[in-house]
């Protein structure tokens, strides 16, 4: 009995007090815009309402769990608009609305499971087209177009603009799972773990409703695993295991200078560092092939290979200078970053080179593939 009622308790909220505000604050926002919209385009003088019960209902998703597959862009406008048609539909076929309210939402429920638009608040539109009142009854099929099917489009519209502007993705982005060869082999974290496959088959035998997207349920997991592993491992930092005596180019260094180091350390990269020593790319003897007509290699084979690996990186017709042919954007670390989260970065993204910076962001040093072979088999000799 006591293990029952503990169910009554609800559980610690691990949603940041920002992200709660930000919750908070979309509501508000959405809804204003919503009825303001609303009402400048159809009117206050109509006997329909022109903000909807069940919008508020959307908000808190919409606002408060962007990320939740109940939330997007599709759950709110078929979830809606379909629960609307089918409760018009009810409330003019079946006479007593005691019977009718019901079967409208059950009707709807089965109508977004089968057309993947699953919206709690839609079961409240649905019910609303039945008991609304005198009003909806009588606009009939009107109502599905306003207010419903309007105020759904707006404050989705409105969920778009606020959630992106505050650095959270809407529609939720679907994780690629190619590795970085473009290959059906899975990544190398997933050969020996759990992989995307394992975890499609106990979601399927679980058989309910996750109010969490598959690929966020495999980010969270993946995540657990590299916590296990930070707990496993000590604090073996990015500091502890890279190259401090790092050869590091300039924007301006000429190419000849940067194939000659590359060839005399036999190192396969080199960062590129602004004036201040922070990393601004990094170019590495790909790059090179890469590049026709570059002296260092045969001009014929080098646009063979730039043709055939990657026809739409953009390189001048005859590079002279390392800015030039440099990768941009590339990844850095933090010194005090555990070795644990370059495994994903190394493994499955297929970075070779992972250049490391200061709290400054100021260039301290490079860690290779080989150097983080070595402190993870040290590692695991150390907690064997």
């Amino acid at each position: 009995m006591m293990d029952w009622l503990r169910g009554f308790v609800p559980a610690p909220m691990a949603a940041s007090r920002i992200e709660r505000l930000r919750g908070c604050l979309g509501a508000l926002v959405g809804l204003l815009l919503t009825y303001g919209v609303c009402r400048y385009t159809v009117g206050s003088g109509m006997a329909l309402p022109l903000l909807i019960a069940p919008m508020g209902a959307s908000a808190v998703l919409l606002f408060a769990l962007p990320a939740s597959p109940l939330a997007q862009p599709w759950s709110i406008i078929g979830g809606n608009i379909v629960a609307a048609l089918i409760g018009v539909t009810c409330a003019r076929t079946i006479g007593d609305p005691l019977l009718a309210a019901p079967v409208a939402v059950a009707l709807s429920i089965g109508a977004m499971f089968v057309l993947r638009c699953l919206h709690p608040p839609s079961g409240a539109v649905a019910l609303t087209a039945v008991i609304g009142g005198p009003a909806i009854t009588a606009a009939g099929y009107h109502f599905v177009i306003s207010p419903v099917a309007l105020n759904s489009v707006i404050l989705m519209l409105c969920a778009i603009v606020f959630n992106n502007a505050t650095r959270r993705a809407y529609p939720h982005p679907q994780r690629a799972r190619a590795n970085a060869h473009h290959t059906q082999d899975k990544t190398p974290l997933e050969r020996l773990g759990v992989n995307p496959d394992d975890l499609d088959a106990v979601v399927r035998q679980y058989g309910q409703v996750l109010d969490v997207s598959r690929d966020d349920l495999e980010g969270l997991f993946q995540r657990a695993e590299m916590h296990a592993y930070h707990r496993r491992f000590g604090e073996i930092t990015c500091a502890d295991i890279m190259s401090r005596d790092v050869v590091a180019m300039r924007f301006g260094s000429p190419l000849q200078e940067a194939w000659s180091l590359l060839r005399r350390h036999k190192i396969r990269a080199l960062p590129v560092i602004d004036p201040a020593r922070r990393v601004i790319g990094m170019v590495s003897d790909l790059d090179f092939m890469l590049s026709a007509d570059l002296d260092v290699y045969n001009g014929l084979a080098a646009r063979f290979f730039r043709m055939i690996q990657a026809p739409t990186r953009m390189y001048a017709d005859r590079p002279e200078v390392v800015g030039q042919i440099m990768q941009r954007g590339v990844r850095t670390v933090f010194e005090m970053t555990h070795i644990v989260e370059l495994v994903p970065l190394m493994a499955d993204a297929g970075l070779r080179h992972v250049a490391v910076v200061d709290a400054e962001r100021r260039l301290s040093g490079m860690i290779a593939q080989s150097d983080l072979v070595a402190a993870l088999y040290r590692g695991g000799l150390a907690t064997g």
